[in-house]
């Protein structure tokens, strides 16, 4: 009796304590599901919707429909300029009134989620500058309509679109692009739909908090155009346009910076000897080779436009500064070269005009010697008669003398003649072809080569940031 008691009572204890833990979940589950929750205010759907034509505009054969547009910029991922686009993400918020769907017997409105948006006429906005786009779907579609007693319809949705953006690269990367986002009704004509922004859309919610890699927007605006086509009637277009500048610190250390390195490395040749010649050969042809690369690589991300870039031009002045450091040293070197062959053919020449006047000199000698044996053969043989000797001696004596005195005026023709022509190769030298010292273009190229550079810099810089 007492056992069946105890058993009795534990099963009381359970029961009851298993009721408060159930009201307990209940009352848990109450905060999630909202059980306190009068819904005789719903309006019924399914009396709404009878005779509700979606294929037809609110209003048909009367005033345009009046679509109010609001923008909320989730991201802007990725700025393309070799395809000439950027891709956005969206919020894109549309607010019509149809009144088939007015309820007036409360002032709640009602939340409907994308399973309800198939049921309704939509306005058949689109992206006209897209290439591509679509909606985001998980965990469900994001879509949300809204409505409200009076009938006007709040529809949302999330897109990401790869939009078109024509950009000017003249001044590449020192730009600044504008960027535009074109929605546009595609069948209804400003007869039967009309586009607005919404009055609460006075700036983009997200647009100022958003960070670019390459770009900064600056500025932003809306712009409202009718468009008219011939063969389709006037359409309404609303359109946001955004200002975008390129940042140029990724470009400064990535494409400015090593090719003003690379030029002022050519410079070291200055500084190099002239007889080392496989040294300031190897360093102007290694600056000119990783010139070339730097270009050919700065390219490559970059479409294959006509226009001339900015950075184009700064890479062929510093190509052209490369390229004349190493003819530099190839004009100091022919310089050089020359000056030696210069020196050689003058001490050659004066070799040679040496040789001819000491050989002349051997040939007066050997003249004189002759002529004097002759005198002395001329007395032998006229010994016999003393005034024969006398009458001899006198020509005999005259004749030495004039040949002594014929050969003298010769070597001073001739000396006179050398003399002439090292003058003349002495003025030749002067005035046409004295080199100029290989070690004075080198000091010269010191002071030149950087302050021409210093001065197309300011020239360019000017140029393109102005």
């Amino acid at each position: 009796m007492g056992t069946l008691t105890f058993l009795l009572s534990s099963l009381a204890l359970l029961l009851f304590a298993g009721n408060i833990f159930t009201r307990a979940m209940l009352n848990d589950i109450g905060d999630y599901v909202g059980t306190g929750i009068e819904i005789s205010w719903l309006p019924n759907l399914d009396e709404l919707m009878k005779g509700y034509a979606r294929n037809f505009r609110p209003g048909i054969g009367g005033p345009p429909v009046n679509v109010a547009m609001a923008i909320e910029v989730a991201s802007i991922d990725h700025i393309s300029e070799a395809n000439m686009d950027y891709t956005m993400t969206v919020f894109l918020r549309q607010s019509w009134r149809d009144d088939r769907l007015s309820y007036n017997h409360t002032n709640k409105t009602l939340g409907l989620d994308s399973r309800f948006v198939d049921k309704l006429w939509l306005p058949d906005t689109f992206i006209v500058n897209a290439k591509s786009a679509w909606f985001h779907d998980v965990t469900v579609e994001n879509k949300l309509i809204r409505l409200q007693p009076d009938g006007v319809i709040l529809y949302s949705s999330r897109i990401t679109s790869t939009v078109a953006c024509d950009m000017d690269l003249t001044k590449y990367p020192m730009d600044e692009q504008e960027c535009m986002l074109d929605l546009e009704s595609y069948g209804y004509s400003s007869e039967d739909i009309v586009y607005h922004w919404s009055e609460s859309q006075r700036h983009i919610h997200g647009l100022d908090k958003l960070e670019l890699s390459q770009f900064t927007i600056t500025d932003y605006r809306f712009v409202t155009e009718m468009l008219n086509f011939k063969s389709a009637g006037r359409f309404p277009r609303l359109s946001l346009r955004f200002e975008l500048r390129r940042n140029r610190g990724v470009y400064i250390i990535q494409s400015y910076m090593p090719s003003i390195l690379l030029v002022a490395m050519s410079w070291v040749s200055f500084w190099i000897s002239q007889t080392a010649v496989p040294a300031r050969v190897s360093l102007g042809i290694t600056t000119v080779l990783t010139m070339t690369t730097l270009m050919v690589s700065a390219r490559s991300s970059l479409p294959r436009a006509s226009a001339i870039k900015a950075l184009d031009v700064y890479f062929w002045i510093c190509y052209v500064f490369v390229f004349a450091a190493l003819i530099e040293y190839a004009f100091a070197h022919y310089n050089a070269d020359y000056r030696l062959k210069e020196k050689a053919k003058v001490k050659a020449n004066k070799l040679g005009s040496e040789s001819i006047v000491k050989n002349g000199k051997q040939a007066m000698v050997l003249f004189s010697l002759s002529v004097t044996g002759m005198n002395q053969g001329v007395v032998i043989s006229n010994r016999h008669g003393r005034s024969q000797r006398l009458g001899t001696d006198t020509p005999l004596e005259g004749g030495g003398g004039g040949a002594g005195e014929g050969a003298e005026p010769q070597r001073r023709r001739r000396s006179r003649q050398t003399e002439e022509s090292e003058e003349d190769r002495k003025c030749c030298g002067k005035c046409i072809c004295k080199p100029i010292d290989a070690d004075t273009i080198d000091i010269y190229a010191r002071a030149v080569f950087p302050f021409t550079f210093a001065v197309v810099n300011v020239i360019y810089w000017v140029a393109y940031t102005m």
